[in-house]
């Protein structure tokens, strides 16, 4: 029920909304047992060759309820649907705003196929939950009120035994349903998700399931996943079918009993014949309100589950708490620097951080000052802790001992966007979007001129071959930036941290996974674009050490030395010995 009362929660501010559709809803069942129930009388009364006259009103009644049924069923699936889709936007904004913080640290315990799920299908079952199980309950209660109202004209007794019968469609017969269909729905969303995510991990690696002849393997883990959500939605299919069959099955007795009870009345004379017909056909008619309910509980038991699934993501707490009132983390407040002069001194203090409360440190009593212009490096072997280093300072993880200073100023002190902001990042795996350049180019600055793109291209050595482009700026770059080589996907990523043009310039392993040529190449447009930075260079490749002011060498998240390139090959250490392994290799 907890998440029950979650979801309504999320409907505040819509409530005129839905009872206004709930209205339409109930008018339109309200004209259908009107149009119902006067074409009985007509037909009825018009074979015992009555006045035209006599007919006159229930004539206007059934063009009025025919025309009036089409015109409410119209007005309600309007309003319901653009309900749902104003709400469905809601839930999207609410639950972006809720993940982002999340981002990266909590969202990497979860498969991107599951996670894809979780954002979109379970956001789209939540649709059911404001259509088909809010409003369905509401027209019935007012459809069962004018039953009773209706049919008490007539005989009482026919009007409680109907009512009771719909109740029994209505709510018993629900609950045996939602009884049967609560487990299928569950595993239902569960393997949906589990299907997703297999699906996407295919895609992503196609290359390598062709590559290694795996791939009638994985079509078989594909092929058991689907046969296996077949099986579930079958059985919630006959579930289903079992919902209409039983509230047929309650409608036909609830005709028989009114009947019943009114034969009589007929009988005796206190009840016209006539009106035989009209009890039959409304009491068919107004089980119209109830059919729904037996599937809205089975909608419930998904919209629940899949609900229950969002909230466990926007539920976790996030890696990384923002000040109540964050302060300003440089001199520099209304703009991010732009000369070396102005950008902020990075000092980290005695840092030491783990991953959870069980695992071993990451980093352990890192210090060290990066002075406005400087260029250090911090080198090691991988799981040195660098990448640790990197997350930390982008604020994307939170540490408890140790400090982080921007000119002096705790960063935890500070909004994380405006940390970030003082640093240009080129990463090993520069993310493209499935976009244009320009459009990838404008991340780092919206407000970009198109002079400012040509001339950040140019700096990253990357202008002509934009411009032998077909399209220029507005090629597409491709999911993850396929339609671009690796040298290119770095040089594009160096011009929007051009663009950006932040006071400290983060490098991360920047020429990681480029041939020997294409690495020289871009390590002269690093050059140019470190000038006038600060500049903290994360790699373990040692190329490009000279230009270095000072050099920390990382080793199972510990200094274990530091000092300039000459000193650090004269000392001998780990340094000196990945340099010679490194340079003999090559």
């Amino acid at each position: 029920m907890h998440v029950f009362f979650r979801l309504l929660r999320l409907v505040s501010g819509f409530w005129l909304r839905i009872l206004l559709a709930a209205f339409l809803g109930f008018a339109t069942v309200a004209s259908s047992i009107g149009l119902m129930m006067t074409s009985a009388f007509i037909i009825a009364k018009a074979a015992l060759h009555p006045s035209i006259a006599d007919l006159q009103v229930a004539i206007v009644g059934v063009r009025f309820f025919g025309i009036s049924r089409g015109l409410f069923r119209y007005l309600e699936r309007y309003v319901s649907h653009d309900l749902n889709f104003r709400l469905l936007a809601r839930i999207r904004v609410w639950l972006y705003q809720r993940i982002e913080p999340l981002a990266p640290a909590r969202l990497q315990a979860y498969r991107s196929g599951d996670l894809l799920t979780r954002l979109v299908a379970d956001v789209d079952e939540l649709e059911n939950f404001f259509i088909r199980v809010l409003a369905p309950p509401l027209v019935a209660i007012g459809i069962i009120a004018l039953t009773w109202a209706l049919l008490s004209l007539f005989s009482p007794a026919a009007a409680l035994a109907v009512v009771v019968l719909l109740i029994l469609a209505g709510a018993a017969f629900p609950l045996l349903v939602q009884t049967l269909a609560r487990r299928p729905g569950q595993q239902h969303i569960a393997l949906r998700s589990r299907l997703n995510a297999h699906l996407v991990d295919g895609v992503q690696g196609m290359a390598d399931l062709l590559a290694y002849g795996a791939e009638a393997r994985y079509l078989a883990q594909v092929d058991a996943l689907n046969q296996e959500t077949g099986r579930v939605q079958n059985r919630l299919g006959a579930i289903a079918a079992l919902n209409d069959a039983g509230v047929q099955f309650i409608m036909n007795i609830a005709v028989v009993i009114a009947l019943a009870f009114a034969v009589p009345a007929v009988t005796s004379g206190a009840l016209s014949g006539v009106h035989l017909a009209v009890i039959a056909l409304g009491v068919m008619a107004a089980f119209e309100a109830v059919q729904p309910l037996p599937l809205a509980l089975q909608h419930l038991s998904a919209t629940l589950a899949a609900a229950r699934r969002i909230f466990q993501v926007v539920d976790a707490p996030p890696a990384v708490t923002e000040p109540p009132h964050p302060l300003p983390c440089s001199k520099q407040r209304e703009q991010v620097a732009k000369r070396t002069g102005d950008a902020p001194v990075l000092t980290v203090r005695e840092l030491s951080f783990r991953y959870g409360p069980n695992e071993p440190l990451a980093l352990q009593n890192i210090t060290f000052t990066l002075p406005p212009g400087g260029r250090m490096a911090i080198v090691g072997p991988s799981g040195a802790g660098k990448s640790t280093l990197v997350h930390l300072l982008m604020r994307f993880w939170d540490f408890d001992q140790g400090r982080i200073e921007l000119d002096g100023r705790d960063i935890r002190d500070c909004a994380g966007d405006d940390v970030r902001a003082r640093f240009s990042v080129v990463s090993q795996t520069t993310h493209l979007f499935n976009a244009t350049l320009r459009e990838n180019l404008l991340l780092a600055r919206p407000d970009a001129s198109e002079s400012d793109l040509w001339e950040a291209l140019a700096q990253a050595q990357l202008a002509d071959f934009v411009r032998d482009l077909p399209q220029g700026l507005d090629t597409w770059a491709g999911e993850m930036g396929v339609q671009l080589s690796g040298g290119e996907r770095q040089r594009l990523a160096i011009a929007r941290a051009l663009l950006k043009d932040a006071p400290i310039l983060l490098l991360d392993e920047p020429t990681a996974n480029l041939d020997a040529a294409t690495e020289r190449a871009l390590w002269r447009d690093l050059s140019r674009l470190m000038a006038g930075r600060s500049v903290l260079l994360i790699t373990h490749r040692l190329v490009g050490m000279e230009q270095m002011d000072a050099i920390l060498v990382l080793r199972a998240g510990r200094i274990v030395a530091r000092g300039t390139h000459a000193e650090l090959l004269a000392s001998g250490g780990l340094y000196a010995r990945l340099w010679a392994l490194q340079h003999a290799t090559l």
